[in-house]
């Protein structure tokens, strides 16, 4: 580490945010403000003078947008890169363009700026900066997934295949590039319904449906209370809301609900499959990939000895954070640990289908 401080830009066109986020690192004592800059041409020039280990860069800039600056910090080195986000449609649109191409996580600004001053919002930061740090230094992957072109076509979307089987995927930090390599994998009749636990804010999610939808020739939607799960179609969780189920047999309905967080998590991964082992629905595979924490370990376990599914993990080389599936995997619940890019093939394979 250099001069064993962790060292950060500071990306924002707001004065008083950039003395509110450099506030903020001062009091951290691994932390060390490497400079600041106001927009994107700056953030470059600083960036490859300052060498810093993680940028917190601000959604929407003047003079050079933030997709444009991250694309063009990826080709000049290797930087943990922290979106800063307003919760507006566009730029939730555009923090979901930046985590695919591959910055680290984002951080939420509400509408009053002094609430990033408060405790828990400093902890975030700090949390996210030094989890980025780590995982910069441990995994060289970062931010190399291939980008993704939109799809060509929609002729396998729509056909009423049977729903055979659910497959339950439980996702956190580095969630939205890994789904947007493993979601356009799969064919647009796949006889199974995807249901998807994305640790994310509220607003954010849809724009994470919206975006996989066009790249995918499933049809991908944020999950809506009372709609009938279908072959073909993933749904994402909504932020803020515990996606859960009912119905009888192969007919189940969504349930959103606004019970108490779990594990200081809601959506939670925990709580949509123990919803499933529930149903009476017959076949699952349950699928856990990127994230930190344990979140869907103890659902699993019950989706396994209630329904005899079928575990993936996604392994330790291609998580960004290895926390999730690590957890599973060390109560015994796994049936197969895969990199990323085998999963739908994985699963393809256990549902006997091809794409």
């Amino acid at each position: 580490m250099k001069n064993d401080k962790i060292r950060v830009l500071i990306v924002d066109d707001s004065a008083l945010m950039r003395r509110i986020i450099q506030n903020i690192l001062i009091q951290d004592p691994d932390l060390e403000v490497a400079g600041v800059a106001k927009d994107g041409i700056e953030a470059l020039k600083k960036a490859a003078e300052l060498d810093p280990d993680i940028i917190t860069l601000d959604v929407e800039m003047p003079v050079m947008d933030g997709i444009s600056c991250i694309e063009n910090l990826l080709k000049q080195g290797s930087y943990g890169i922290i979106m800063v986000s307003s919760f507006t449609k566009d730029r939730a649109n555009t923090t979901i363009r930046a985590l695919e191409l591959g910055a680290f996580d984002f951080v939420t600004k509400s509408g009053n700026i002094f609430d990033m001053s408060s405790p828990g919002k400093q902890k975030e930061i700090i949390d996210k900066i030094k989890l980025a740090y780590r995982t910069l230094k441990n995994n060289q992957l970062l931010n190399t997934v291939k980008r993704k072109e939109p799809k060509e076509s929609a002729e396998n979307i729509g056909k009423l295949n049977e729903m055979k089987y659910i497959i339950a995927m439980g996702i956190s930090t580095g969630g939205p590039r890994a789904l947007s390599e493993i979601l356009p994998e799969f064919p647009g009749d796949l006889p199974a319904a995807i249901v998807i636990v994305q640790h994310m804010p509220p607003g954010f999610t849809a724009s994470l449906a919206a975006r996989l939808n066009e790249i995918c020739k499933l049809s991908v939607k944020e999950a809506e209370d009372g709609e009938e799960l279908r072959a073909g179609h993933a749904y994402i969780a909504p932020g803020d809301y515990h996606l859960t189920f009912d119905g009888e047999g192969s007919k189940l309905r969504i349930k959103l609900l606004k019970t108490p967080p779990v594990g200081g998590l809601r959506p939670n991964v925990d709580i949509m499959m123990e919803s499933l082992s529930e149903t009476g629905f017959g076949s699952f595979i349950g699928v856990i990939m990127t994230g930190m924490g344990n979140d869907g370990s103890k659902g699993l376990i019950k989706l396994k000895r209630k329904k005899n599914a079928f575990i993936i993990a996604q392994d330790e080389s291609t998580s960004i954070v290895f926390g999730m599936p690590r957890s599973a995997i060390d109560i015994g619940v796994v049936d197969k640990t895969v990199p990323l890019q085998e999963i739908p093939t994985c699963i393809m394979n256990f549902m006997g289908v091809h794409g």
